[in-house]
Order: structure tokens, then sequence, then C-alpha cells
């Protein structure tokens, strides 16, 4: 069984973010869900990015360290959106990684600003709504296609789904998708037993 750490997206550490985690546990996995915005749940994408620019990167950083501290180096990373880019880099850049989920958003490892390599036997799992107006359309779904290209299909999987939903694996939001959502967890629990 997997050690798993969770990143939330913008909107904080949901009922719904909380689900996906204890769906996880009742696998048999442990998993640390993050919440770095100290139990403040923003309304919307606009009011989670301002209040992820409001806490600011170092102490979001500040956060992700203490909860590494009592946890060991072999862990498995998953996040949403937000969360999926904090998930990419502690799986890019923290020794140890076992995997990595990226939900709803990729960062491209050709940006200037990108963390570097993906680390060779790191496999991942990226999954998105194949008409996300921030997956879909700002590049992410492009760059996840050619990264899955690069490194193959047995240690890259990327999942599309129809839908221009974004958040649609969040069972507490409007803009869950249960079909979608529901295939997305198979999918992350085969993932996990194969790690």
């Amino acid at each position: 069984m997997a050690t798993i750490v969770l990143f939330h997206h913008v909107q904080g550490l949901t009922p719904g973010v909380q689900a996906m985690a204890a769906e996880l546990r009742a696998e048999g996995h442990t998993v640390h869900p993050v919440d770095l915005f100290a139990g403040k749940l923003p309304k919307d994408l606009e009011a989670g990015i301002l209040l992820a620019n409001k806490v600011g990167e170092d102490k979001i950083q500040q956060r992700v360290d203490k909860l590494f501290k009592n946890l060991p180096d072999e862990l498995v990373y998953i996040g949403t959106s937000w969360g999926a880019a904090l998930a990419q880099q502690c799986a890019q850049q923290r020794p140890g990684a076992l995997g990595a989920v990226l939900l709803e958003s990729f960062v491209d490892l050709d940006a200037e600003w990108s963390f570097g390599p993906w680390p060779t036997a790191v496999p991942v799992q990226i999954h998105g709504m194949d008409n996300d107006p921030f997956f879909a359309r700002e590049g992410d779904l492009e760059a996840a296609e050619r990264f899955v290209n690069d490194q193959g299909e047995g240690l890259a999987q990327l999942f599309t789904y129809p839908g221009d939903k974004h958040l649609f694996t969040d069972s507490s939001l409007p803009s869950h998708d249960p079909q979608a959502r529901a295939l997305v967890m198979e999918r992350i629990k085969k993932f996990l037993a194969d790690i």
C-alpha cells in the first residue's frame, strides 16, 4: 500500500477532496491531505487564486515542508489543478517519489519555469476534460500529450474525459461530474495497486 500526499485545488481542502482521501484510505493506502489554506474554503476559483497569492509561495512551501518532516521519502503525490502543480513539483524534485497523479493540470516540462526533467522510472497519470477551459485550452493538455509521447505509455498515461468542467473530480462542487470522477478513481486505484 502507498503513502500518499494529497494536494487540494485553490478552493481548499473541501469535503470533496477529503472524500477522495477517504476513498483511497478505504483501499488500504495511507493518505495525508495537505491543508495549505489553514481551513479556508474560497467560494470560487477567482477567490481561491486571490487567497493563494495572499498566503504566498513561501508560506505554502513552509506548510509543505512541515508535513514532509514526518513522512518517509517513498511517497506518491496526487493533486488537483493548482495542487497538481505542487504534486508534480514534488514528484520531479523530491528524492524517493514512487509516482504521481495529476488531476486537471500539467506543467509543461519545456516551459521556462518548469520543474526540470521528469525523473527516471517515476510513473505518472494525468487526467483532465478534453474541453476544460484551463486544462485543455491553456496548453496543459497539449503539453501532457507531448510528455506522454516522449516518455512512453508504460511510464506516463494521459486520460481525457468528454466535457468542459474544471474541478470535475471534486464531489462537493457544482462542477462535479460523477461518471467521469468514478472512472478517474477506478484508474487511480489501479495505478496505485501497480506501484
